[in-house]
Order: structure tokens, then C-alpha cells, then sequence
């Protein structure tokens, strides 16, 4: 019998960047995670970017890069983002789903750095292959939506009784949200057993949206209007006058 998803080949991604805005922040490191099965030992790449901007205090409080560290062990971001395009293109190549916490920000701003500094997006490096995203915050959110509380890495880890050994480290971040997805499909196995990965990323984007679209409500109700981007994984790019 084959194994199930969640128990096979998987792959995950994280970034550490310079702030939260996908369009103007920069990724200062990047960590890409593979496992074959639940038990098989992680192979790690991690890269580490010299962005050549200044890096906030508020940015080096979460991380611990500094813009001296980065300076002396970084590389510029040009050729790492060369590696990382190829990189997560030969996991969809090799039909390995890759899991992204919540996607729509580390994607995004990957797509904007590589097109900043390859003049490129990353369909162009997937070809024939597009990735097939796992999203823990948007799965756990739809399988679990009753229940209260924060939804971040940490919050998921406590959750699903995940170590998260080092966070906001790219690499231990990446292997978290791995294992997090791994949990999640065996607990909601009744659930996710029959759905392929290639079906469930295109069910997240509709459970995403909704959950923007409830999040936008909520926000309305308490006296903001603040606008939830519904697009995922990977936001479209804002009009050159915004």
C-alpha cells in the first residue's frame, strides 16, 4: 500500500528577511529542508545574503543577523537566488511537495527579490513543474478553524507537539513547519487521506481566501478597515502607481 502523503517525500522552505513588507524588505537568509519519510534524516541547504541594505534593529532582534555578520559571511543575493530558484524548481521536479508557513509571504518575497535581482520569477525556474504548496497556518486554520489562539509557527508547534528548537532560524523554522504538516496529516488523516497534494494546494487557495475574507470581516467589526490580501500562495504584483 502506498504511503500517504504526509508520510512521504516532503520538502519545506523559510526565509528571514529585513521586515514584513514583501515588496520592498529583503531576504537576508534562506533555509530549504528535504526529508523522504518521517523518520529518514533531514538534508539542510541554507544560504546566507548579504542584501546590502540596511538592516533594522527590530529585523536583527528576531533573527540575530546583523548587518556586520551578513557583511563578513553573506554572499550577494544575485547568485544565491540563482541556487534557490533551482533548488525549490527540483522539488517540484522530483514531485516533492514543499511546505511553505505561511506561504504567501516567503514566496512573494522571494518572487520580488528574484525579480530585483535575476529579472525573473520563479515560474520561470519551475518550468513544466509548478510547486505544490502545503501551508500549515492555511490548513490547520481550515481543519481546525474553531479553535482559539495564535496561529503562528510557534503556536502550531505547541499544537501539534512539534520542537521547534531555534526559532526564527531559517533551517529549524523550515524542519518545524515539516514535521508541523507531517502531525497535521495524520491527525486530520480521515480528512486528508483521499486528497493528493497537487488537489490540496488548489483547495488552499480557496480555504485562504475565505480565510481573508473572515479576517476582513473581523477587523470591520472592530472598527478597522484593513484590507486581507485573499491571493496564495503567491500575491500578484501591485500596479507601479501603488
Amino acid at each position: 500500500m502506498m504511503p500517504c502523503w504526509y508520510d512521504g517525500p516532503l520538502a519545506a522552505f523559510d526565509t528571514e528577511t529585513t521586515g514584513i513588507d514583501v515588496e520592498r524588505d529583503r531576504i537576508v537568509s534562506a533555509a530549504l529542508v528535504v526529508q523522504e519519510t518521517p523518520r529518514s534524516t533531514p538534508r539542510v541547504t541554507r544560504w546566507l545574503i548579504n542584501p546590502g541594505v540596511e538592516i533594522p534593529p527590530a529585523a536583527t532582534a528576531v533573527h540575530g543577523l546583523t548587518a556586520d555578520h551578513l557583511a563578513l559571511h553573506g554572499r550577494w543575493p544575485a547568485p544565491v537566488l540563482e541556487e534557490v530558484g533551482r533548488a525549490l524548481a527540483a522539488q517540484s521536479a522530483a514531485g516533492r511537495p514543499l511546505v511553505v508557513m505561511n506561504a504567501p509571504f516567503d514566496l512573494t518575497l522571494l518572487e520580488r527579490e528574484l525579480k530585483r535581482h535575476r529579472a525573473s520569477s520563479l515560474a520561470a525556474y519551475l518550468g513544466a513543474h509548478p510547486l505544490c504548496v502545503l501551508d500549515p497556518r492555511v490548513l490547520d486554520k481550515h481543519l481546525d478553524r474553531y479553535r482559539k489562539g495564535r496561529r503562528t509557527l510557534t503556536d502550531l508547534c505547541a499544537q501539534y507537539e512539534v520542537q521547534l528548537a531555534d526559532a526564527h532560524e531559517a533551517a529549524a523554522d523550515a524542519l518545524a513547519a515539516l514535521h508541523v504538516v507531517r502531525a497535521l496529516g495524520q491527525r486530520f488523516a480521515d480528512r486528508l487521506r483521499g486528497l493528493r497534494p497537487a488537489q490540496l494546494h488548489t483547495r488552499q487557495a480557496v480555504w485562504h481566501a475565505a480565510q481573508a475574507r473572515g479576517l476582513e470581516a473581523w477587523f470591520a467589526r472592530s472598527g478597522s478597515s484593513e484590507p486581507v490580501d485573499p491571493h496564495w500562495p503567491i500575491r500578484p504584483e501591485l500596479p507601479a502607481a501603488a
